[in-house]
């Protein structure tokens, strides 16, 4: 007893030191850039200097897959990233729970006609954020590469090797622009889209970050990226414009908090700080430059000039954007992107130049069969391998949801991956032969 006693006693002084380390700590997963997370944690703990905000930076899909992995207790407190169909997956999971008091009652209900917070309570809008195009006014002048208005342009084949985006399953706000496009333009002429812009690509890097700092440094001419980034860059003074594109969305940028969250009333005070008037007002910084969830004319002077307003760009955005479907088909589509083009990339450029250097060639000297042999070039490279049917097929749908640490579906999954990608290999492939062959037979 006299040995055990002392020992319980340190027991309970270290279980003791452990518990008040962890009060007062609020753990944030979150894909936010430094910039932005430093900005937040420093003037919250200065106005709540018994609370520490520990930043867990993550991108979406690891962000999710975290939280998912980990038991009740032991989940970090708070979600926050930009992505809204990420949120379904977690909310859809019962892995979010509801904190409606952090809500800012001065905030809009929609933003157009979407929802600025989750209809079931399950997430906040904290920010606004559009999709667009970002490009280096000095390269593209000395490349005599043209400005970029519209996600269409970039098919044209003065843009080959001067565009630059990273994969959606690495980057949440690029799933969301892929998405855009998908909901915009349909499934079909979509994805044919996303694969002419992947394919006139110099490179799809694994981090959303490298595509801004690239451009920044005219490493790339254009980059897809979220309106932020493009914003950012021109305030801190590089050679860049942001453009939104007609078929665009705005959406909120959320934040949630975590089922099993181990300290959760210390997690909903971070929360409200985000999306209070103070908390807003943080957007404004030039190196976050991110659109507030309420109006530009509410802040007055303190709006920098020249802000976009995303009110307007809502009213004026062609895409109402689902984040149901999108989250219905999230797994499907970072999936089939990386099998199609994250892993076939220069498979698919070949296939693209090629197509081009044909198509230059018959718009000098019109060859009625090589045109023939061009068409069917372009539907082996632009089509996507899994159909508009299939992709409305919940049975296909919930198998993506399924988990991975099921080892029959394990099997099934790393199958059609597999299979996607043996067959995007021989699509590009046969589709740079054919346009090979339609520009010999163009003398």
């Amino acid at each position: 007893m006299t040995i055990r006693t002392p020992l319980r006693a340190l027991a309970i002084t270290l279980l003791s030191a452990i518990t008040a380390a962890h009060a007062g700590t609020v753990a944030v997963v979150t894909s936010f850039p430094k910039e932005l997370t430093e900005a937040y944690k420093k003037a919250f703990e200065a106005r709540n200097p018994g609370i520490k905000i520990e930043v867990l930076n993550k991108n979406t899909t690891a962000s999710i897959a975290y939280i998912k992995e980990l038991p009740v207790g032991q989940r970090p407190d708070v979600m926050w990233a930009s992505a809204p169909d990420a949120f379904e997956v977690l909310a859809r999971d019962k892995l979010l729970q509801s904190a409606p008091e952090v809500k800012n009652p001065q905030a809009p209900d929609k933003i157009g006609n979407y929802p600025l917070n989750d209809p079931q309570g399950m997430y906040y809008g904290q920010a606004l954020a559009g999709y667009g195009l970002m490009w280096n006014t000095r390269y593209i002048q000395a490349n005599k590469v043209p400005a970029p208005r519209e996600w269409a342009d970039l098919v044209r084949p003065e843009y080959f090797g001067h565009v630059a985006m990273s994969s959606p399953s690495r980057s949440g706000t690029t799933h969301l622009t892929v998405e855009t496009i998908l909901q915009g333009e349909g499934w079909e002429k979509g994805w044919s889209q996303m694969l002419q812009i992947a394919g006139n690509c110099a490179a799809v890097t694994d981090r959303s970050f490298a595509v801004p700092d690239g451009v920044n440094s005219g490493q790339y001419g254009v980059g897809l990226v979220i309106d932020f980034f493009g914003l950012a860059g021109k305030a801190s003074g590089f050679p860049v414009e942001f453009h939104y594109p007609s078929v665009t969305s705005v959406v909120p940028a959320n934040i949630a908090l975590v089922a099993g969250a181990k300290n959760a009333e210390e997690a909903k005070k971070f929360m409200a700080f985000t999306l209070s008037r103070e908390g807003q007002e943080l957007l404004f910084d030039p190196k976050i430059s991110r659109l507030p969830i309420l109006s530009n004319a509410s802040f007055g002077a303190k709006v920098p000039a020249g802000y976009p307003d995303a009110i307007e760009i809502a009213k004026r955005a062609k895409v109402q954007f689902d984040s149901n479907l999108s989250g219905d088909r999230y797994q499907v589509v970072v999936s089939l992107f990386d099998q199609m083009v994250t892993f076939r990339l220069k498979e698919l450029q070949a296939a693209t130049k090629a197509i081009h250097e044909a198509e230059r060639k018959l718009k000098a000297k019109p060859n009625a069969q090589a045109a023939e042999l061009v068409k069917q070039a372009r539907s082996f490279a632009y089509s996507p391998l899994v159909s508009e049917s299939m992709i409305r097929d919940e049975q296909f749908l919930a198998l993506f949801r399924k988990s991975k640490k099921d080892v029959e579906v394990a099997k099934q999954l790393t199958g059609l991956e597999d299979l996607w990608s043996s067959k995007s290999k021989a699509n590009f492939e046969k589709a740079r032969g054919l346009a090979e062959q339609a520009a010999a037979l163009v003398k």
